[in-house]
C-alpha cells in the first residue's frame, strides 16, 4: 500500500504544497526521459503475493499485526485489513531459471507466513476473495492500525459524500452498501511487474492492455463474495465499486472511477498516463515535501518522486505504470499487472505470470504497433468478458476476429508465449512446466473459479451454506499445502468432523433462513394464509415499505381468526399480527437465541440489522434440523456397531 507517513489533503495549504511537489515530480520525470536517465537493455520481473489469514473456523483472523511481529522480516508488510498480509518477492533478471526461482522464493515466503500464522492460531489462505468473509468482518475495527489506511478511508468517504455501494450480478445477485472502504479488503492478488525501457513503454503498455483479458480468463479464482456466486473474477467488479469515490454528480457527468481499465491506447510515453491521472483524480493523501527533484538530478542521482508515486498509488489502473529505483540507484520503469488473483497455489500463480511475461516478450519483438490492428474497445470488452465468464468468454482479437477464450489461448497465445519465453532465454524446463500447467488447465476447463463453483454445486443440500463455504476454504488450504496445481484438485466435500459442524452453528447468522416470505400490514389476511399454505411455512414476518420489521403473523393467529368465523378477505394483517415482535441481530449466539425462545415461549425469532430491517428468520424447525444433524453424527461416531442395522444410520442431514 505504499508510504505510511501520510496525511489527508484537507488543509488547503498542505494541499497546495503537495500539488506543487506533484507537478515538480512530473517535470523531473519528463527531464529524466529527455536526458535518458533510465536503465535500459535489461528486462526484470517481480511479484507481490497477497494472502488472507483465517482462523480455525476458516473465517477471517485479525492477527496480521501479531503475525508480522513473529515474522520480523522486511519482505512482509501490512495490507488494508488485519486479516491481510503482503509479501514482496525479489526482482530478478528475466532469463534462465527466473520463473522457478520466483516460485521457490514465493513458496518459501508463504511457508514462512504460514508458520508465523500458526504460532498466532491462524492459517494462510491464497484466494482472490475469501468465500467465508461477512459484511460484519469489514468494520473499521478490522482495519490495520496504520494512519495511511484511516486517512484513505476518510478521504474517499469525503469525496463520495455517502456510503459505498456494491451491485454485482452473476448466478446470484449482490446488492449492499457499506460505510467504509473495507470491502476492498475482500480482494487479494498476485501482482506481477515487467520492466520496460522508456522508448518501448507505450508499445508494451498497450500490449499489456490487450493480453490482460486472455491471461485473466485462464487465471480466474474469485467467484464467491459474501456468500453470493457472482463473476468468475469478482475482484474486478468489487475493487472498482468498493473504492469508488465519485459522488452522484461526478458519476452523472461521466467521470471515470479510480479503479479503471482505461479509455484509450497510450500514444507516446508514460507521461500521458500520469498527466491524465493528475488531471482527473484529486489527491487523496499527502506527504511532507522532500528535496526538490531537480536538485537531486543536478547531482547526477535519481530522485524518489515520492509525491508522484503516492498519487499513483491511489489510482488503481489494472495495468499500472510504475517508477522505481534499483539497488544501484538507477531509475527504471515497469508495467504492474494487478489483475491476477492470489492462488489457488503458488505454482498456478507463477504459471499465470509466465503466460503474461511470455506474451509481453513475444509481442515486444513480433508486433510493431498493436493499436494498428486491435481496437481499444475490443480490449476493454474482452477484459470484462473474461472477468465475468473466465474460459467461457468470447473475445474479439486481432483485426476483430472472434474467438472463444479457450481456442484463442490454445491455438494462438500459448505458442506465442512459448516463443516469447524462448526468445527471453528462459530455461526450457521452466517453459514446459509453467505453460504446460496453463495448457492442462484450459483443456481440463478447471480454473480456480470453475473448481469452486463446481464444488459448491456438488455439495448442494448438504449442511448450511456457511458450512459448504468453510469446507471450500478447508479444501483449498489442504491442496495449497500439497502444492498441486488447480487442474488436479478433486472437488471439495463437506467436512464430516463434528467440530466443523459446531463451528457452523455458533451464531444465528450462520444458519438462519434468509429467503423469507413477508407481507405488508395492509395486506389481507387471506394472502398470508395462502402464502403459508403454498410455501409450507408457519410464520410470516410483516415489514413496511422500508423493509423494517413491524409485526409477525403465525399459523396460530390464522387459526384464531378461523375459529371466530372472520372472513379473510375483510381482515388485514395489521389486525391480527403481533406488533413489534422480539427480534435479534445475526451476531446473536445460538445458545442465547435458544434461551430467548424458551424464556419467552417463542416459536421463531426474526433477525434484523442495526436499522431494524428484516434480514432473516430462525424457527424451532431450524433448531430441530441442527439437532438431527448433530445427533446422527454423534451416534455414528461413538456407537456405530449398535446402530449399524438401524434406520438412523441411513439418515441424511436436513438442510
Amino acid at each position: 500500500m505504499g508510504e505510511q507517513d501520510v496525511v489527508e489533503t484537507t488543509d488547503s495549504g498542505r494541499m497546495r504544497q503537495f500539488t506543487r511537489a506533484l507537478l515538480d515530480d512530473l517535470r523531473a520525470l519528463e527531464r529524466m526521459l529527455d536526458e535518458d536517465r533510465f536503465e535500459s537493455g535489461v528486462r526484470r520481473i517481480g511479484a507481490e503475493q497477497e494472502m488472507f489469514l483465517v482462523d480455525v473456523a476458516h473465517r477471517p483472523s485479525s492477527t496480521a499485526v501479531d503475525v508480522l511481529e513473529v515474522l520480523n522480516d522486511d519482505s512482509f508488510t501490512t495490507e488494508l485489513a488485519k486479516f491481510n498480509l503482503e509479501a514482496n518477492a525479489s526482482p530478478r533478471v528475466f532469463g534462465g531459471k527466473c520463473l522457478s526461482e520466483m516460485e521457490a522464493e514465493i513458496d518459501a515466503l508463504v511457508d514462512k507466513a504460514r508458520a508465523a500464522a500458526n504460532a498466532c492460531g491462524a492459517e494462510v489462505l491464497l484466494s482472490g476473495i475469501l468465500p467465508t468473509a461477512r459484511l460484519s468482518d469489514l468494520g473499521l475495527d478490522n482495519m490495520t492500525p496504520m494512519p495511511r489506511y484511516f486517512a484513505l478511508n476518510r478521504a474517499m468517504k469525503r469525496f463520495r459524500g455517502g456510503e459505498f455501494r456494491v451491485d454485482i450480478k452473476g448466478l446470484d445477485e449482490l446488492h449492499c452498501s457499506h460505510d467504509n472502504v473495507m470491502l476492498e479488503a475482500c480482494n487479494t492478488s498476485f501482482q506481477v511487474h515487467f520492466q520496460v525501457a522508456p522508448a518501448e513503454f507505450a508499445k508494451l503498455y498497450n500490449v499489456a492492455q490487450a493480453i490482460t483479458a486472455p491471461v485473466m480468463a485462464v487465471s480466474v479464482n474469485s467467484p464467491i463474495l459474501l456468500e453470493k456466486r457472482l463473476w468468475h473474477e469478482t475482484r474486478v467488479a468489487l475493487f472498482q465499486q468498493s473504492v469508488d469515490a465519485r459522488s452522484t454528480v461526478n458519476t452523472a457527468r461521466g467521470e471515470r472511477p479510480r479503479v479503471d481499465f482505461g479509455e484509450s491506447w497510450v500514444n507516446e510515453s508514460i507521461l500521458e498516463i500520469f498527466r491524465e491521472d493528475i488531471s482527473r483524480f484529486r489527491s487523496v493523501l499527502a506527504i511532507e515535501r522532500e528535496e526538490p527533484p531537480d536538485e537531486v538530478l543536478n547531482r547526477g542521482e535519481s530522485p524518489k518522486l515520492s509525491a508522484l508515486r503516492l498519487h499513483n498509488g491511489t489510482v488503481y489502473r489494472w495495468n499500472r505504470p510504475c517508477y522505481g529505483i534499483g539497488d544501484d540507484g538507477t531509475a527504471h520503469l515497469r508495467v504492474e499487472n494487478r489483475v491476477l488473483p492470489s492462488g489457488p497455489t503458488v505454482v498456478d500463480e507463477v504459471a499465470n505470470a509466465a503466460f503474461f511475461f511470455g506474451l509481453m516478450a513475444n509481442f515486444a519483438e513480433s508486433v510493431e504497433d498493436i493499436t494498428r490492428t486491435f481496437a481499444f474497445d475490443d480490449a476493454k470488452a474482452n477484459f470484462f468478458a473474461a472477468a465475468r465468464h473466465g474460459l467461457d468468454a468470447q473475445f474479439r482479437w486481432d483485426k476483430g476476429k472472434s474467438y472463444s477464450a479457450d481456442a484463442l489461448i490454445l491455438d494462438e497465445l500459448l505458442p506465442a508465449a512459448r516463443e516469447g519465453l524462448t526468445h527471453g532465454q528462459i530455461d526450457s524446463g521452466d517453459i514446459d512446466r509453467y505453460l504446460g500447467i496453463i495448457e492442462e488447465r484450459v483443456r481440463a476447463r478447471k480454473t480456480g473459479a470453475q473448481w469452486a463453483l463446481g464444488s459448491i454445486a456438488s455439495m448442494a443440500g448438504q449442511g448450511t451454506k456457511e458450512a459448504r463455504l468453510r469446507a471450500l476454504v478447508a479444501q483449498t488450504i489442504d491442496s495449497q499445502k500439497a502444492k498441486r496445481p488447480i487442474h488436479t484438485w478433486p472437488q471439495a466435500t463437506l467436512d464430516e468432523d463434528l467440530h466443523d459442524w459446531r463451528n457452523s452453528y455458533r451464531t444465528i447468522g450462520q444458519f438462519m433462513t434468509r429467503d423469507v416470505f413477508t407481507v405488508r400490514p395492509e395486506d389481507i389476511v387471506d394472502l398470508a394464509a395462502h402464502v403459508m399454505e403454498w410455501e409450507h411455512v408457519r410464520h410470516i414476518p410483516v415489514e413496511d415499505d422500508n423493509n423494517k420489521l413491524v409485526g409477525l403473523v403465525t399459523y396460530r393467529d390464522l387459526m384464531r381468526i378461523i375459529s371466530r368465523g372472520d372472513k379473510g378477505a375483510s381482515v388485514v394483517v395489521s389486525d391480527v399480527m403481533k406488533a413489534d415482535p422480539v427480534s435479534i441481530p445475526p451476531e446473536t449466539s445460538t445458545l442465547d437465541a435458544i434461551s430467548i425462545m424458551r424464556s419467552q415461549k417463542l416459536s421463531c425469532l426474526p433477525v434484523t440489522n442495526a436499522d431494524g430491517q428484516l434480514i432473516g428468520i430462525v424457527t424451532e424447525n431450524d433448531f430441530l434440523d441442527v439437532a438431527k444433524v448433530l445427533l446422527v453424527k454423534e451416534l455414528k461416531r461413538v456407537d456405530a456397531p449398535i446402530q449399524s442395522d438401524a434406520s438412523l444410520a441411513d439418515c441424511d442431514p436436513v438442510d
